[in-house]
């Protein structure tokens, strides 16, 4: 074996967890080796925000060009140059990209090492080099943050078709003509509505009865203005089976006990993700996993080795760059600065970037049912929001729970203009213990979307 090298601390995975702790460690005194195979940055950075939300708005600017003459403006036929799409996200990747890389350069106590590492006993970790050759690492504190990778759904012939996934689908040179989207799931939601903007016909063949997570009414609306932008949706499909073909894919689909075969161009799979854990030999260091790979880890982000934590994607729940980042604060409150913080408690929003965007923060209707909670239900339409007239953006509507008894907000979902930005308002006033009435009753400013909090929250179904 390698000669061995003795650092304070041992990262695996630069993603939006390990690169902050990398420099706090340092900061600290810690010599702290970070390990990464890839791209510096991780998912957010490279396949997943970053690039996603660029091209989004790419997408959403040819859709503004196409109803221009809604707003008396007239600009002539739109195209799209996708190459030009393309090397707008590769640059907006590579300037995040270079940020990280320069946050850990410049740490004194960070190094970086290429390759990918995997366990060979307790505290021990072995990097196979990226330009060849091994070393060995070995530290009392080592924190596993390597993330999600795609993964591929049981599909007769699937392995023999050239499906895309999150990454090669944004690395096209060409707008594909007809993009089937098996899945949707948030993923496959923002790249399909993209692609019909940049001019694809798309087809979204989803297992499940509705797309989204949300209630029903919610789940509904997403597909009524999916359909409205001319997007194919398929409910309770399940794909059976993938062929190619001389002009692209063919997927065979069963739906209400019949048999449908739909031909694409290009199929792009995003019907999950699966733990980078694999070659990471993590029973060498008696570290376990749940039945689907993800680390297993308490509140505390403590793994079942003493000494070894993991952080972000790869530990399960809720894979949002945001938590990932939170991971990092509680681990650096606990093991640099002698607190006591866990992930018990902590708010999980999420925003969903097709147009309009779907906000969520909190309980939804169905769940807290569930609890048996009594609730008053908010809802206020879109069309509703004097911003969003103004701006000719009234799709969708606000949706937001409150306790019968307490006054209390539980929980929103704003699928409207904004709808992210709206719901982070109402999740703050929920961080500050506030009643609805504290919103119903602000003055804010007009006209502006928050201002719409005013009459959601004047607006409850039945009263």
């Amino acid at each position: 074996m390698s000669d061995v090298t003795q650092f304070d601390a041992i990262i695996i995975g630069s993603g939006q967890a390990g690169t902050p702790l990398a420099v706090a460690l340092s900061e600290k005194g810690k010599r702290t080796a970070m390990i990464e195979r890839a791209a510096v940055g991780g998912t957010c950075v490279n396949y997943g925000c970053t690039p996603t939300k660029t091209m989004v708005a790419s997408a959403e600017v040819a859709e503004l060009a196409r109803r221009a003459r809604e707003y008396g403006i007239g600009v002539g036929e739109v195209s799209v140059d996708m190459p030009a799409v393309r090397e707008r996200k590769r640059g907006i990747v590579k300037q995040w990209r270079e940020g990280s890389e320069k946050r850990l350069k410049d740490a004194a106590l960070v190094e970086l090492i290429r390759g990918e590492g995997s366990f060979v006993g307790p505290k021990q970790v072995r990097v196979q080099l990226s330009g060849g050759g091994e070393r060995v690492l070995t530290a009392e504190l080592i924190v596993i943050n390597t993330g999600l990778a795609a993964g591929a759904p049981p599909v007769k012939g699937l392995e023999g078709v050239p499906w895309l996934d999150n990454a090669k689908v944004m690395e096209l040179d060409e707008v594909p003509e007809h993009l089937l989207v098996l899945g949707g799931g948030y993923v496959g939601l923002e790249f399909a509505q993209m692609f019909r903007r940049f001019g694809s016909e798309v087809t979204i063949v989803q297992n499940g009865k509705q797309l989204t997570n949300e209630d029903q009414d919610i789940a509904d609306e997403v597909v009524k203005i999916l359909r409205e932008d001319g997007i194919e949706v398929l409910l309770e499909a399940e794909a059976k089976e993938a062929v190619s073909t001389g002009k692209g894919i063919a997927l065979t689909v069963a739906m209400q006990g019949a048999s449908r075969r739909l031909e694409g161009t290009h199929l792009l799979v995003a019907t999950g993700r699966k733990p980078n854990t694999e070659r990471l030999n993590l029973a060498a260091a008696g570290v376990a996993m749940d039945a689907h790979g993800f680390v297993r880890v308490n509140d505390r982000l403590e793994t079942t080795a003493a000494g070894v934590y993991a952080v972000g994607d790869v530990k399960g729940g809720p894979a949002f760059t945001h938590v990932s980042y939170d991971d990092y604060r509680i681990l650096k409150a606990n093991l640099l600065d002698g607190e006591s913080r866990s992930t018990v408690g902590r708010p999980l929003p999420y925003c969903v970037f097709i147009d309009p965007q779907l906000g969520r923060i909190g309980m939804s209707e169905a769940e807290a049912k569930k609890l048996g909670k009594t609730v008053r239900v908010a809802r206020l339409p879109m069309t509703s929001v004097a911003r969003a007239m103004e701006t000719g953006r009234t799709r969708g509507f606000m949706k937001a729970l409150v306790d019968a008894e307490t006054d209390e907000i539980l929980g929103a979902g704003v699928l409207g203009d904004g709808g992210g930005e709206v719901m982070s308002m109402i999740q703050i006033a929920m961080m500050g213990g506030l009643k609805y009435t504290a919103l119903r009753d602000a003055v804010l400013a007009h006209p502006t979307l928050s201002e719409s909090l005013n009459n959601l929250f004047s607006t409850f179904v039945g009263e």
